[in-house]
């Protein structure tokens, strides 16, 4: 908290926290071109970890736009000629319906795997045998028999218990009288 209001500390911070996001932009563009991956919006902000609306400002806008124009004339000649960099709105649609196609495809193999695991459980399941099944069924059928005779024992033992609580303080409370009734009794003959 800047107790003393000044605003010039947190606004240092901030044009200092800029400054590296944009560096780290245009490195990214750097590492991008060097290793001859496609340098787009999108893989910079993810390359560089910043937002993609970072890449569309002007600051770092052109350096990616030079890129690709740098790209598409290191293209190999006997591959079709490099289109033009798309319009920025038709390239966030492009790269929008490429992650709806990706995010359908990693659905699709999800469900896959979780169709491939119950059919797995379901033939481990078939693999065990009924008398296994019955057996397993009275060991648990047995040993919860076990379990209610201990409760029934430990409800029995604990009522024992309370009864002989109840008896010693009753017997607790009349000596306690009964001395009371001495210590009187040996004042008033004092």
């Amino acid at each position: 908290m800047n107790p003393h209001g000044n605003p010039a500390p947190l606004a240092q911070a901030r044009a200092r926290i800029s400054a590296d996001k944009r560096q780290r932009a245009l490195d990214a563009i750097t590492t991008l071109e060097r290793d001859n991956h496609p340098v787009t919006h999108t893989t910079v902000a993810r390359t560089a970890r910043v937002s993609t609306w970072l890449t569309y400002t002007d600051p770092i806008r052109p350096h990616i736009q030079a890129a690709q124009h740098r790209q598409a004339a290191r293209a190999i000649p006997t591959q079709p000629a490099a289109t033009p960099a798309p319009s920025t709105t038709a390239a966030l649609r492009t790269e929008l319906e490429l992650a709806r196609q990706e995010i359908k495809q990693l659905r699709q193999d999800r469900d896959q795997a979780r169709t491939a695991v119950r059919h797995q459980l379901g033939r481990q399941l078939d693999a065990l045998s009924t008398h296994d099944l019955t057996a397993r069924v009275d060991e648990l059928t047995h040993h919860n028999h076990q379990l209610a005779d201990q409760l029934q024992q430990a409800t029995s033992h604990n009522t024992a218990l309370q009864e002989r609580v109840a008896v010693l303080e009753d017997d607790l409370t009349a000596a306690r009288t009964s001395l009371r009734r001495m210590i009187r009794n040996e004042n008033l003959n004092s």
